[in-house]
């Protein structure tokens, strides 16, 4: 497990280069866990289902991939419907804020 210090959670909550943002079907482009944390908060379901189906999770792959964040990546995989989802990504920022002080 990794050990979540301050750059860390800076690093995580940060935006992601241009050429790594996700992209949504939607034509929605996330560039930080906030703007995730947002867009799957009012995100219609025919765009989750799109990114998330049985056999792949694109927003637990982008988390894995490009974040860095294997923690919030497994909820995200065991989240079940969009709202789960949300919650998950909510519940990890506000984590990885009180490693900013």
């Amino acid at each position: 497990m990794v050990r979540i210090t301050k750059d860390i959670a800076e690093k995580r909550l940060a935006d992601v280069r241009d050429d790594v943002t996700f992209r949504c079907y939607d034509g929605g482009i996330l560039r930080n866990l906030r703007e995730m944390g947002n867009a799957l908060a009012g995100m219609e379901e025919k765009v989750f289902i799109h990114h998330v189906t049985e056999g792949k999770n694109d927003f637990s792959n982008w988390v894995r991939d490009i974040i860095g964040d294997e923690k919030l990546a497994n909820d995200l995989v065991k989240s079940l419907d969009r709202e789960q989802a949300a919650k998950a990504v909510s519940s990890r920022i506000a984590f990885l804020e009180t490693k900013l002080v």
